[in-house]
């Protein structure tokens, strides 16, 4: 641990029956925390109990109790796992135990109200993850159990997401009253303990600014043009925080829960193009994110995707700059040319005119490609490689030269020849990088390129086998020149024409591309790789032949190209001009690297994957560590590392894009986290929170115990005005719902919770109500499964009122649809038409509505009125088959023949209002096939009804002759 951890440790044992929430900035070592208190924890004290850990925090915790040993010679055992696996006996003694043990809340909370924990073997908790805690969630339900049942427990709650404490209004104090605490710790990374204890010996920081490629600031561009129009028209609803809409916060994930929330309430009033614009800008931050991330040709098969699965549904695909996007993502991996190079014209004037975004968009080809469907055209490869690839290649080149200088020379100790021979540490963001990176570095870049680049054209392969749905579409369906990077200023037939020629002509070269190589790789022909004749823009023909030239004559021809079409250029458009000295440049470099692949050694290279979450650098102790994809949190586990182990020279090496949206959200996170820090100390300071708290909180609700003047008016009415016993309230509830925070408002409402194991049913109000709970989100995953009948269909047998509740969000709309979706028709597709039709099935199922938990308790406190608490042994049965068969006046699956009923009620003339007396008239369907017309008529009401019937039972079976 760092100097810090023990002012935080000392700060929370201060005072050891009150605990603590602490904030402190991401990566300073949070599971380093946990540990140093699991250190300090004695058996003797009581149960340890660690809720709302993540698998990457368990592992991470147990890690660092198994590298730092305790200080004192009692070896105090790792924090065991309690789970549903483990028997109730197996559980009480690992309570009884005194040790720590990593728990679920909702094991937890089942095993308080059955009572099976004893709460005064608990000597605190720790809550992780604070941040994702609220006032109905079951966290806060067991902190107010144990509380209320034992005074001297200690709850000490962590979290590393400071922008995720300030989210709402008032979020900390919110999180404080909910789990009884008082105070609150604070430790950004300016903190003054903080920053000088990571900055007293800090490492050697190497920043890199690889610049981008042409294509790559063309693609940034017109991605973050695109974004801003977006957000220009999403403030034209006047419904969100304009302050919030910025492209800045645009890059990060919580700016869709910062608009959602904002919309949520509103969300059914709101149009198609509103919500699109939601969902848009999520996926433009992606394509910025991506660009910095993957290769070209990975990059090409997502827009690839985009353009199949969001092609008439998105605002953003028809924005002005958004045909930049698909049109350089293409560039940066194939060009199409004719096959002897003869630069083409158009022959119509008026044609050239009208496709004035055809030709900015194509600044690479020839204006009118195929306007000649005869014509030769060649696929030239491009394939180009990421810029960061080549300087990782140098970094760590590099860094075996530095090595090796430092062996040979005289000052060379056994300590520093042990670092010259530590691990390199490149850290990336995901596992696609990390399997990419490996194989840049083990065998040639080249070859990485080449292998997406056959696996893009098989994929074309795959999809063109599939068999097409509507195979009489149209030519040019609406949108698709705008799709492909064709955009007539004006509608005409001669444009849309050419586009669609453009696009079946490059379709039928990479079919033809993709072709070959199946072939190849059917026969078991190696593909050989020819980095001399395959750099850049010298690619393979697939069409008649190789294209052989030079990179120096197409650079000369893009030249002259570009020269050519610089009139029609915009000057918000991308300028290619000075492409052809970078082409060479980097045709040059990557020759050069591909000679010395073999020739320059490397140190051995250890990959990391952030999404992991997994504590290496303790484990590896790297001496240099490469920032391939530099993130914040990785950032201050550095300074972690180095600062407990200031002899240990360590050298990081920062990889960003110049001027790219990477640099500016590693920024933009930095200045987020800081405000985050700023605005909670303006709250510690205006907090108001009670000076008792526990028994404040743990008081009976006021809002419910509270009567109304006109209740306790009624009172002196009565004789003597003495008041009635409070009843109390039971509510039998199934395990499965303790996953919802609705047991906890109802406890807080004053009622007891009985949780067992339900067959029909998730809530048992009355001997004779039961509930079934729907959110809404599981209400529509139901209907689609069919389960929704199933469990209605069992309430309808078992219980005589049988109640559907379906819960909505506070925070969101009370509506399934707004009035506009609505239609007069019934269709099977509609949540409407299918709660309609489920109402119809069974007319004795109560459909109640509630619009959010509290408002479900108070429904229920209603329905309880003047109903019998229910049995907890009998609605434990329902449902359940038992082993000795039929049982008189029970409830068990075998008193009810279901295959006969569901028989019955499929023969002609049985309805539904008539199907129970016929089963009250007879014991049976043989029974039944005996009776008279007289009897039949009487049984259901209809002398047609008992026609119809018998001659179906009476009906003379057909032969064959």
């Amino acid at each position: 641990m760092v100097q810090f951890h023990d002012h935080i440790i000392a700060d929370l044992i201060e005072e050891p029956s009150d605990g603590g929430l602490v904030v402190l900035s991401s990566g300073l070592g949070l599971h380093k925390l946990i540990a140093g208190l699991l250190h300090l924890h004695h058996p003797s004290q009581g149960s340890l109990l660690i809720l709302s850990a993540s698998p990457t925090q368990k592992h991470s915790i147990l890690t660092s109790l198994n590298n730092n040993p305790n200080p004192n010679d009692e070896i105090t055992d790792f924090p065991s796992e309690i789970t549903s696996d483990l028997p109730v006996h197996h559980r009480l003694s690992l309570y009884t135990s005194g040790k720590a043990s990593f728990i679920t809340s909702r094991i937890l909370i089942v095993d308080l109200l059955t009572r099976r924990l004893p709460t005064s073997s608990v000597a605190g908790i720790i809550l992780l993850n604070a941040h994702s805690l609220s006032e109905t969630c079951t966290e806060a339900f067991i902190v107010r159990i144990l509380r209320s049942s034992n005074k001297n427990l200690y709850i000490r709650a962590f979290s590393d997401r400071p922008h995720a404490m300030v989210s709402g209004f008032a979020k900390a104090e919110r999180t404080l009253k909910s789990l009884f605490l008082r105070k609150l710790h604070l430790w950004p990374r300016f903190q003054v303990y903080v920053s000088e204890d990571l900055e007293r010996d800090p490492p050697e920081v190497v920043d890199i600014r690889v610049p981008m490629s042409v294509y790559m600031v063309g693609i940034q561009k017109a991605v973050i043009e695109v974004m801003d129009a977006c957000l220009k028209e999403m403030r034209k609803t006047n419904k969100v925080d304009v302050e919030d809409l910025t492209v800045e916060n645009g890059l990060f994930k919580s700016f869709d829960e910062i608009v959602r929330r904002q919309l949520d309430p509103i969300w059914h009033t709101l149009g198609k193009k509103t919500k699109q614009l939601v969902s848009d800008l999520k996926t433009l931050r992606k394509l910025l994110d991506y660009l910095v991330r993957y290769d070209a040709v990975t990059y090409l098969k997502y827009l690839d995707s985009l353009r199949a699965s969001e092609s008439f549904r998105s605002v953003w695909i028809f924005a002005e700059s958004s045909y930049k996007i698909f049109e350089y993502a293409k560039k940066r991996v194939y060009h199409f040319k004719r096959l002897n190079g003869e630069a083409l014209t158009t022959s119509s004037k008026g044609v050239k005119s009208k496709k004035r975004k055809l030709d900015d968009s194509n600044n690479d080809k020839d204006d009118s490609l195929m306007m000649n469907g005869n014509t030769g055209v060649v696929l030239e490869e491009i394939l180009e490689e990421a810029p960061k690839w080549k300087v990782l290649r140098e970094i760590l080149e590099e860094i075996e030269v530095e090595r090796k200088k430092q062996a040979t020379s005289d000052k060379c100790d056994a300590e520093s020849d042990q670092e010259n021979k530590g691990i390199v540490l490149v850290a990336c963001k995901d596992e696609h990088s990390v399997v990419q990176l490996e194989e840049c570095i083990t065998s040639n870049p080249y070859k990485v390129m080449r292998g997406e680049w056959e696996k893009y054209l098989l994929s074309k392969v795959q999809l063109q086998a599939l068999p097409k749905r509507n195979k009489k579409k149209t030519q040019n369906p609406k949108g698709f020149g705008i799709l492909d990077g064709a955009v007539p200023l004006t509608p005409s037939k001669g444009v849309e024409g050419s586009a669609s020629s453009i696009v079946t002509q490059e379709n039928d070269a990479l079919l033809a591309a993709a072709t070959e190589i199946s072939k190849q790789a059917q026969k078991g022909i190696e593909i050989v790789d020819t980095p001399q004749a395959c750099v850049d823009s010298k690619g393979k023909g697939y069409s008649k032949g190789r294209n052989k030239k030079s990179t120096k004559n197409v650079s000369l021809k893009k030249d002259d190209k570009n020269k050519t079409q610089s009139a029609l250029t915009n000057d918000s458009e991308l300028s290619l001009e000075n492409e052809p000295a970078k082409v060479d440049n980097t045709t040059f470099n990557r020759s050069v690297l591909r000679k010395h692949v073999e020739g320059k050694p490397i140190p051995p290279v250890h990959f990391y994957a952030y999404e992991n979450g997994q504590q290496i650098l303790d484990v590896l102790k790297p001496s240099a560590i490469v920032a391939y994809h530099p993130d914040i949190a990785f950032v201050r586990e550095i300074e972690i590392y180095k600062a407990e182990n200031p002899s240990k020279k360590v050298k990081v090496y920062f990889l960003f894009y110049d001027d790219s949206t990477e640099v500016q959200k590693f920024e933009a996170s930095i200045r987020r986290e800081n405000g985050a820090f700023e605005s909670l100390i303006r709250q510690k300071s205006m907090m108001m929170l009670p000076v008792d708290q526990v028994a404040h909180g743990l008081g009976l609700s006021s809002a419910s115990e509270t009567e109304s003047p006109s209740k306790q008016n009624m009172v002196t009415r009565k004789a003597g005005g003495q008041k009635e016993a409070r009843k109390e309230m039971q509510v039998i509830v199934d395990m499965r719902e303790f996953m919802s925070s609705l047991p906890n408002v109802l406890h807080l409402k004053g009622m007891n919770i009985i949780p067992v194991t339900l067959e029909v049913g998730d809530y048992i109000l009355s001997p004779a109500i039961c509930v079934e709970r729907k959110s809404i989100q599981d209400l529509y995953s139901s209907f689609a499964s069919g389960r929704l009948y199933h469990q209605v269909e069992m309430m309808v047998r078992y219980y005589h009122m049988p109640v559907l509740l379906i819960e909505f969000s506070q925070d969101k709309s009370f509506s399934f649809l707004s009035t506009s979706e609505i239609s007069d028709d019934v269709t099977p597709h509609n949540i409407i038409s299918k709660l309609s039709l489920l109402a119809l099935h069974f007319p004795r199922l109560r459909i109640v509505w509630s619009r959010s938990l509290h408002a479900t308790a108070e429904i229920f406190a209603s329905l309880k009125t003047n109903q019998d608490e229910p049995d907890e042994a009998k609605a434990t049965r329902v449902g359940v088959p038992s082993e000795e068969g039929v049982v008189e006046d029970d409830v068990r699956a075998e008193n009810y023949n279901t295959s006969a009923v569901e028989f019955l009620r499929r023969l002609p003339g049985v309805t539904d209002s008539n199907y129970r007396a016929i089963m009250d008239g007879c014991g049976s369907l043989a029974e039944l096939a005996l009776l008279p017309v007289e009897r039949l008529a009487e049984l259901m009401g209809s002398q047609k009804s008992a026609n119809i019937l018998r001659d179906f039972l009476d009906a003379k079976y057909p032969t064959l002759l």
